[in-house]
C-alpha cells in the first residue's frame, strides 16, 4: 500500500493503467491462479478472460489480488463468480480457467466515486484530477432505490458494476483513502489538509433525501459521518496496521470500527 503526501490530487491518477498478464498456474479447485507481473497491489480487482476460438473470448471469473511476492514478481489471484454481465438471455459455457488464460486487472480504474463530507471538499479534490468522476448523486439515487440511507458495502459493489467504477475514494479526517471498488481494499492513503466545515450525511450529494426501507441493514439514517466509513474500511482491511493506528487514536466514537481489526499488539 502507498502512503502519498498530497502535493497535487493528480497523484490519484496513479491507478489508471489496466494490467494484463497470462495465467501461469491454477490450483486444483480452480479458485486461485497465479500470474507474473512487475508490480501490483493486494486488493486490485479484475477478471479472467478465456480464449474460446480464434478471435472469440469469454470472461470466466472475477479476480482479486490476494498476495504479491515482490522478489519473484508472482501475484496470487482469488477467483469468484463473474456477475457483472448477469443476463439470462446470454449463453453459458462450461469453460474453466486454465493456464494461458489472461488476467485483466485494474479495469475501470479511470473512473472513480468520491465520498466527501461536503461540497467544498468534493470539488477541491475532484477539480485537480483528470479521473472520470462519477457524481455522488448517481450513488445516492441507487441508495434511494435500495432503501439504504446508510450505504452498505454491497451498495458500493452494485455501483461499481452498474457504472463501471473501479475506484472508490473516501475523505476522512484530512486523508483521502483510495479503495478498489470490489475488494474495498485500501490501495493508497493521500494526505489532504483541507478545512472540513459542515458535514452532509451520509455524504455530499444534491439528492435532497434518500428513501429508507422500513427495516433491515442500511435502513437507518447516519448520525455521524466518520464512524460508519471507518467501520466499512476496517471490515475489508482487518490487518491494515496504518488504518488500525488511525482508528485506535480516533477515540470513543470509533470503538465499533476498532473491533473489526485482526491485529495483535
Amino acid at each position: 500500500m502507498k502512503y502519498i503526501f498530497l502535493v497535487s490530487i493528480l497523484m490519484l491518477e496513479l491507478f489508471g493503467a489496466v494490467v494484463e498478464s497470462p495465467i501461469i498456474s491454477v490450483n486444483e479447485e480452480k479458485t486461485e491462479v497465479t500470474i507474473e507481473v512487475e508490480k501490483i497491489d493486494v486488493g486490485v480487482s479484475g477478471f479472467v478472460v478465456h480464449k474460446i476460438a480464434q478471435g472469440r473470448t469469454s470472461i470466466l471469473n472475477n479476480a482479486i489480488v490476494s498476495n504479491y511476492n515482490k522478489e519473484t514478481k508472482i501475484a496470487t489471484l482469488k477467483l469468484s463468480e463473474f456477475n457483472a454481465l448477469s443476463n439470462s438471455a446470454l449463453p453459458n459455457g462450461n469453460w474453466k480457467v486454465e493456464v494461458g488464460d489472461t488476467a485483466v486487472l485494474a479495469f475501470g480504474y479511470t473512473r472513480g466515486l468520491l465520498i466527501a463530507p461536503n461540497e467544498d471538499i468534493y470539488y477541491r479534490v475532484t477539480k485537480n484530477s483528470k479521473l472520470q468522476w462519477i457524481h455522488p448523486d448517481i450513488f445516492a439515487t441507487l441508495l434511494s432505490f435500495n432503501g439504504h440511507p446508510t450505504p452498505l458495502r454491497e451498495d458500493f459493489t452494485q455501483m461499481s458494476i452498474a457504472s463501471s467504477v473501479g475506484l472508490v475514494y473516501i475523505y476522512l479526517d484530512k486523508i483521502v483513502y483510495t479503495l478498489d471498488s470490489k475488494s474495498f481494499k485500501i490501495l493508497a492513503m493521500t494526505e489532504a489538509k483541507l478545512e472540513e466545515g459542515a458535514v452532509n450525511l451520509p455524504f455530499y450529494t444534491r439528492v435532497p433525501e434518500i428513501d429508507a426501507n422500513w427495516f433491515g441493514e442500511g435502513s437507518s439514517h447516519l448520525d455521524e459521518y466518520e464512524p460508519h466509513y471507518y467501520e466499512l474500511m476496517a471490515k475489508a482491511n482487518p490487518k491494515n496496521t496504518e488504518l488500525y493506528k488511525i482508528v485506535k487514536n480516533g477515540g470513543e466514537k470509533l470503538e465499533d470500527a476498532l473491533e473489526e481489526f485482526d491485529i495483535k499488539e
